[in-house]
């Protein structure tokens, strides 16, 4: 029996949009490990008037439909900061998710890849939704457990369904899991955190909730900073940063969060944060009308998660590959564990690490964390040629 045709469709309508939201619940109806992510958070984030990634992006949104079923999305965005701060007409394509079918694959990437290219592109890479601040990458090692908070999940026939579309791979990141039950600290490494510790230049300080707004500021400078040599790397704009502190305020813990002081200077922070996705594994996506209850008792009132995520942390530029820098970002991991354990935590995950990172890799190492799941960036040359998408 024939097919019939692949219809792709840009996102215009409410009901189009819920439709892009909701795909997944589908694509990934028999997996156990697939969590639904919050479809407010998820509105939130495509929208152009809330999103402040939007005041230096633009983005299209597309769903196919086969046999009138949605059965794929994907979107393209090109971010005004890429050439800024790396000098090269890249736009990125996210949120792909799709049947395992190459002719709704093909038929969305083509549909991407036109718009960029019309826009000027000459490159895409991706996945980003929207931007490498936010979810980065397609899980292609790593589905023995479920995605943890602000992690991207796949299906393992997505790698095929990418590559057979001409792309190729750019860049792996990696994610770490630890045991934080254990001591995890080498002996000389310990001696070496005591010493740090007692000595009075050096600050370990948990973050100062009522000073919420001025410390998750000085936090987001350092990533700034720190992170300004990465591949890829793109900065917190200000308007960026108002939100993420907005955003962050309802899971930040003030016994989970630190920041490393020289000489009353903040050099280096960490920030670990509940697993949101182990709090929200049984709603659905959804808040309303009884999840946002069941969100709140679990995560405040009487919280009983075992999992948390350190999605940031870093030593400014320039403590870095130092004896001191190194010593801050042990005691760093060190407090934040005991911590994490006496509030009843069992595991971390960590990340994501560039897998050229062999200076933080080896440090993760060295304190018994093992690489556990690869996320993968794709590219593909965009090739001049006339296309009729608007």
């Amino acid at each position: 029996m024939k097919q019939s045709a692949v219809q792709i469709e840009e996102v215009t309508t409410k009901q189009q949009l819920n439709s892009f939201i909701r795909l997944p619940h589908m694509v990934f109806a028999d997996d156990p490990q697939w969590v639904a992510p919050l479809e407010m958070e998820r509105r939130d984030i495509l929208n152009r008037d809330k999103n402040p990634f939007f005041e230096h992006a633009r983005a299209r949104y597309w769903i196919a439909r086969r046999g009138g079923e949605v059965v794929g999305r994907i979107s393209a965005q090109i971010d005004d900061l890429v050439p800024k701060y790396h000098g090269k007409r890249i736009g990125h394509f996210g949120f792909f998710d799709c049947i395992e079918d190459q002719a709704v694959a093909a038929a969305l990437f083509e549909t991407a890849e036109a718009w960029l290219r019309d826009q000027g592109m000459t490159k895409i890479i991706g996945p980003f939704s929207l931007s490498i601040n936010e979810e980065t990458g397609m899980l292609v090692d790593g589905y023995h457990r479920p995605p943890m908070l602000m992690m991207p999940y796949s299906r393992p026939y997505y790698q095929t369904l990418v590559t057979a579309a001409g792309y190729r791979k750019v860049k792996d990141v990696w994610a770490y899991w630890l045991d934080i039950t254990q001591e995890i600290l080498p002996p000389a490494i310990d001696k070496l955190v005591k010493r740090v510790l007692a000595n009075d230049r050096i600050t370990i300080r948990p973050i100062n909730m009522k000073q919420y707004d001025r410390d998750l500021r000085i936090i987001l400078d350092i990533y700034n900073d720190a992170w300004s040599q990465n591949w890829g790397f793109l900065p917190f704009t200000e308007k960026e940063l108002q939100q993420a502190v907005k955003d962050l305020k309802l899971l930040i813990r003030e016994d989970f969060t630190y920041i490393a002081e020289l000489d009353g200077e903040a050099q280096a922070m960490m920030v670990t944060l509940p697993n949101l996705n182990e709090i929200i594994h049984d709603l659905n996506g959804r808040l309303l009308p009884t999840g946002i209850f069941k969100l709140l008792w679990r995560l405040k009132l009487r919280p009983s998660y075992k999992t948390v995520r350190v999605p940031l942390m870093g030593v400014r530029h320039q403590h870095q590959n130092s004896a001191l820098g190194g010593a801050m970002a042990f005691s760093l991991i060190e407090t934040c564990r005991i911590h994490a354990v006496a509030a009843g935590c069992t595991h971390a995950e960590l990340g994501w690490v560039l897998e050229e990172n062999t200076r933080l890799q080896k440090m993760l190492e060295t304190i018994g964390c093992q690489h556990d799941k690869t996320y993968r960036l794709f590219e593909k040359d965009l090739t001049p040629e006339k296309s009729t998408v608007s």
